[in-house]
């Protein structure tokens, strides 16, 4: 289910023959009835740009969408998964930064619509497992990457690829110290489906993430490296809000999700996506 506000068509179109894939146009801010065994609740425009854009519609859907699904999955007894993220942390504290972690976030900043609305979704569904016994898992998936990112997603990885691929100058904000961790889509997903078929008395939250960190000019020189790019580094100021650190502690996963941990490395993982972005521009 999907309403295309950051999503498009083109990215399942090869799955459309498949008798048992459905694709339904829908928005969760509304209720949606179907019978299903398990819900994934992944809605929300994850890239500042994106959830910028129109922080009220990002709010609702993050709390009426999670209300929504947690309505669906209460009446006909599915169990649900939520997708959460690291910016629940905020502009963390402690580092790396593990689940007991309460974050520090700024309740009316320009990213609050999304920190904020996740943190709410979270307590949504805790409270729906308490009151309801709702049958509920919580991960928090922090920076992840890979082929069919939007080439205008707004998010680091794809900015500097796209940027990288056409020789334009590689824009990092504020002085490129600051550092992320960076996780392959295939771990990410691996990981989800691990905690969706845990035992039912493990609900979460977990980190889902890369532990491996990297600085921004750490990441660009690495891009600039794979595709050979003559793009020079430029400098913005940084963004309001924006964390200086994010690396998840991911000993609870690998505890409680079958030793679960990354297995695709930054560069293994940007030749990948670099491949499918370079590919797509010369298509168009």
């Amino acid at each position: 289910m999907d309403n295309y506000f950051t999503g498009s068509k083109s990215n399942i179109v090869h799955l459309m023959d498949n008798p048992y894939f459905e694709l339904v146009r829908h928005d969760v801010t509304h209720p949606y009835f179907v019978e299903v065994d398990e819900i994934y609740n992944l809605a929300c425009p994850a890239s500042p740009v994106h959830y910028q854009y129109n922080p009220i519609k990002t709010i609702k859907t993050s709390v009426m969408g999670a209300i929504n699904m947690l309505g669906l999955a209460k009446r006909i007894k599915a169990k649900i998964l939520q997708a959460s993220t690291s910016e629940v942390y905020g502009d963390p504290l402690i580092h790396p930064q593990p689940e007991s972690y309460w974050g520090n976030v700024n309740p009316i900043g320009i990213r609050s619509c999304y920190d904020e609305g996740k943190r709410c979704a979270e307590s949504l569904f805790l409270n729906y497992h308490r009151q309801n016994d709702v049958n509920i898992k919580i991960i928090r998936i922090f920076n992840t990457y890979g082929p069919r990112m939007h080439p205008n997603d707004g998010r680091v990885v794809s900015n500097f690829i796209v940027q990288a691929l056409q020789n334009q100058p590689i824009t990092i904000f504020g002085d490129g110290t600051q550092t992320r961790s960076f996780q392959y889509v295939d771990d990410l997903l691996e990981g989800m489906t691990r905690m969706m078929d845990t035992n039912d008395e493990f609900i979460g939250p977990v980190n889902i993430g890369n532990p491996n960190e990297f600085s921004m000019l750490e990441l660009a020189n690495e891009i600039l490296s794979i595709t050979g790019s003559s793009s020079n580094i430029i400098h913005h100021p940084l963004p309001e809000d924006d964390p200086t650190q994010r690396q998840p502690d991911i000993n609870l996963a690998k505890e409680k999700l079958n030793n679960w941990e990354p297995e695709v490395q930054l560069r293994q993982g940007l030749e990948k996506t670099i491949q499918y972005f370079d590919q797509l521009l010369k298509s168009r």
